[in-house]
């Protein structure tokens, strides 16, 4: 595991063991009611662009299902943050997030640039969205609910 260590390596796979630094909570960043298929296309094109830097810039089929791993690992994190199975706060780092624009270069091709950050960085400021109709009563088997409507569909197929 050598050299994966920065990226949820061998001790801290998933990122939870990150900490969290919130910058900015319920205030400039609201979450936008969007159409689900809008968000859907959004979620496809990042899933996409994994899949293109994995499959450009990684030779070895070793790795490749190494790196793909981590990022599912790191999705399913964020979706026990969402469930409130965890401690932390449903947000995102800016800083890494504001990153996305250097991914690729103006010619299209893919950027192999050191963007200059580690795992343990992520986290570090973290942004709250306000906007999310949570309710500690109800929502806990609500989204239970909602999980396994989706994971029956997604098994059906």
């Amino acid at each position: 595991m050598s050299g994966f260590d920065n990226f949820r390596g061998s001790g801290n796979f998933d990122g939870s063991k990150n900490a969290q630094v919130i910058v900015v909570q319920e205030q400039q960043t609201v979450c936008q009611r969007q159409d689900i298929e809008i968000i859907q296309q959004k979620l496809v094109i990042i899933q996409e662009m994994a899949k293109r830097i994995v499959t450009e810039l990684v030779c070895e089929v070793e790795t490749q299902t190494i790196v793909i791993e981590q990022l599912r690992s790191g999705i399913v994190a964020f979706q026990k943050d969402i469930q409130r199975q965890t401690v932390k706060q449903v947000g995102f780092d800016q800083n890494i997030a504001g990153l996305s624009s250097k991914l690729v270069n103006s010619d299209g091709s893919l950027n192999t640039d050191n963007l200059n950050f580690k795992g343990s960085d992520v986290g570090n400021a973290t942004v709250v969205p306000s906007g999310d109709n949570w309710n500690d009563a109800t929502s806990p088997e609500s989204v239970q609910k909602a999980l396994d409507a989706a994971q029956n569909v997604q098994n059906s197929e």
